[in-house]
């Protein structure tokens, strides 16, 4: 589960270089200035992990990017990827995805429900 949570992090992290580099209109292969640089080192820096008893939380800086279901419960399955509620709790909805089955995010947080 370590190794998909760590594929996760680094797909988030992926998809705020890929959104820097669109809002700065540089081709990926363009260059970036200093400041996106150092805003994309920051970022990546500021990603942390914290496990708890059910879920695992996925932090971005002070924020809650998402959590990450454990171990299978009477509604979600092990490594279901859901939304915050609050800094301290899931919203308890609808999985957004799947650690181990796929799923669809961005850097801002998992995708909301269509």
């Amino acid at each position: 589960m370590q190794n998909e949570i760590q594929k996760l992090i680094e797909a988030i992290k992926t998809d705020y270089l890929e959104w820097t580099t669109r809002c700065t209109g540089s081709s990926p292969s363009g260059s970036l200035s200093d400041i996106n640089h150092a805003m994309i080192k920051e970022f990546n820096e500021t990603i942390s992990v914290k496990e708890g008893n059910k879920y695992t939380k996925i932090l971005k800086g002070g924020s809650v990017w998402g959590f990450v279901v454990q171990k299978d419960d009477a509604k979600f399955k092990k490594g279901d990827i859901l939304k915050a509620a609050g800094y301290n709790a899931p919203a308890r909805n609808k999985s957004r995805g799947n650690i181990f089955n796929g799923y669809k995010i961005q850097w801002t947080g998992p995708l909301y429900l269509k």
